[in-house]
């Protein structure tokens, strides 16, 4: 069932709406002509990227005002499905500020510590949405934290908050055996990173690490992280944005940030996904290639035709079905359960069984 947020400053209401109509008009006679942006995507699917991409590109605008530019990107959504069996609670006092999404109905004992993304900068609605979706469609428990964001707070506060989040999960009882590290974008940076920190830590490390379409290099990497423009939600221009940001004037190098610039033997399967039209396709799968060249064990789908973080449309899509799909067998593969997982003949770079 689809449900249209509409919130916020007057001004930002009307612009968004505005922009909703003159983007779904734009879709609309290029299909006519024949000039579909990917000529398999389905109108829905056009008209978000464009949309999306719009609503970015006028935040990063208002980035002066970073309270703004939130509000903004913010005023007006739409989700396509709402999750009414997934029970929603924000921690208490004394735990790490983010929320809990449990599903009434749970097809795994694994709880999951999603990492949302936005660049580090943003904590959009369809980022807490999409955590219901993982609750709903995984069948698992999934906790979310509300780590903190640049600008305002640069490396390495999120770092700092993705330990204490995984710290919370131990303390509560959680087997860490039975926990699924997970981030989307940004989000699959900290989970990346969060990975190699718990090793530093000398803590046990989660069943898996999955990253849904994540940034593994904060520099200049691939063709496509700007080839990929005219497909995509997100612009290349943005990921050197959000790295300064995280970089909050440090003197640090890309390579002290990146993912694909440290060790991951020995630290367990890490399991990714990306969409062919992605900026970010390109160093996800060199950061695949590396992980396999340390003797690490990965795995990389792409899903040709998809951009950045395809999973949200659920339901809507046979690919974001898909890549769903393979995110439960993927941990129930992880946790020990049998299944043609490490087999699958779409996989890029598939060490899991090693």
């Amino acid at each position: 069932m689809k449900k249209t947020i509409i919130q916020g400053r007057f001004s930002h209401k009307l612009r968004s709406m505005a922009i909703s109509g003159w983007i779904a008009v734009e879709v609309l006679i290029r299909r006519a002509l024949g000039r579909r942006l990917v000529a398999e995507w389905p109108f829905l699917v056009e008209y978000g990227t464009l949309y999306i991409r719009a609503q970015f590109n006028h935040a990063f605008r208002l980035s002066n005002d970073i309270t703004a530019s939130r509000a903004y990107f913010d005023s007006v959504y739409t989700l396509l499905q709402t999750f009414p069996d997934v029970d929603v609670r924000s921690t208490g006092e004394g735990e790490p500020r983010g929320h809990w999404f449990v599903p009434q109905v749970r097809h795994s004992d694994a709880t999951m510590l999603h990492f949302h993304g936005g660049g580090y900068t943003f904590y959009a609605g369809v980022s807490h949405h999409f955590a219901a979706c993982l609750a709903h469609t995984l069948g698992i428990a999934v906790f979310a934290p509300d780590y903190r964001l640049t600008p305002e707070h640069p490396h390495p506060a999120q770092l700092e908050d993705g330990l204490a989040a995984y710290n919370y999960l131990i303390e509560r009882g959680t087997d860490p055996a039975k926990i699924v590290l997970c981030g989307d974008s940004a989000g699959g940076h900290l989970a990346l990173m969060t990975l190699l920190r718990l090793h530093q830590a000398g803590l046990p490390k989660p069943a898996l690490t999955l990253g849904l379409s994540p940034w593994t290099d904060v520099g200049r990497r691939g063709q496509s992280q700007f080839g990929n423009d005219p497909y995509d939600l997100v612009q290349g221009y943005m990921t050197l944005q959000f790295a300064a940001w995280l970089k909050g004037g440090q003197i640090m190098s890309d390579a002290e940030l990146s993912p694909i610039c440290q060790d991951f033997r020995g630290l367990g399967p890490i399991y990714l996904q990306a969409g062919g039209k992605e900026i970010l396709v390109d160093m996800i799968r060199d950061f695949a290639a590396t992980v396999s060249a340390q003797g690490g064990r990965v795995r990389l789908d792409v899903w040709t035709r998809m951009n950045h973080e395809f999973h949200a449309y659920g339901d809507y899509l046979p690919e974001s079905r898909d890549a769903l799909a393979r995110l439960c067998e993927a941990i129930a593969w992880a946790l020990g359960e049998p299944n043609q997982f490490g087999a699958d003949a779409c996989t890029e770079y598939d060490c899991l069984r090693g």
